[in-house]
């Protein structure tokens, strides 16, 4: 963290060529929010560039004695909810493709698959918050405390949340007729 103060004090002071050090930093994790977030889009690429310029542009609005990483992450986390508030249709999810095990059989492979398609549509269906915190913590594996902070909220509501998204998606699993392994997977994570 004490970098990242460094290099945006050199930015602030007319370094301008120093923000190139924040891209390279956490262009990977910024790509891999909006691509959870908002599914394989070809948009993706053009809002993480819009990320960093809005970044860049708001520098002067971060304050030092907090993580530079979970205020970026913030943009990031309201771009997405601006992305998905424009589209009027749902985007899959694809992060969930179903890799093929050695061993495994054409039925199980297509059954296993089935079951991933079923809760990528019900993750969809989540209102936002509920998979912003679903897809902070179950694909990013993030902990409570930096689900937290990176969404300023009390740790409270990031159990609760998480704890309702929970109880949704496995009644909603339960009630298609699609459980298995990929629900028990969600229930002890």
């Amino acid at each position: 963290m004490d970098n990242d103060i460094e290099i945006v004090e050199r930015i602030l002071n007319g370094d301008k060529q120093a923000f190139a050090q924040i891209i390279d930093k956490y262009k990977g994790r910024v790509f891999a929010l909006l691509r959870r977030m908002l599914g394989h889009s070809p948009d993706t690429q053009d809002i993480a560039q819009e990320v960093f310029i809005k970044a860049y542009n708001h520098l002067n609005e971060y304050t030092p004695g907090h993580s530079f990483s979970a205020w970026l992450y913030r943009i990031a986390a309201n771009r997405c909810i601006d992305e998905l508030r424009k589209r009027k249709r749902r985007p899959d999810i694809t992060g969930f493709d179903a890799e093929f095990m050695q061993g495994e059989t054409p039925e199980t492979a297509y059954l296993e698959k089935e079951r991933r398609q079923a809760l990528e549509q019900r993750i969809m269906e989540l209102d936002q918050s509920q998979r912003t915190v679903f897809v902070m913590r179950y694909m990013q594996h993030l902990s409570y405390q930096e689900i937290a902070e990176r969404l300023s909220v009390p740790i409270s509501t990031v159990q609760m949340r998480l704890y309702r998204v929970r109880q949704k998606l496995r009644e909603s699993m339960s009630n298609s007729g699609v459980e298995g392994e990929f629900i028990y997977e969600v229930r002890q994570s």
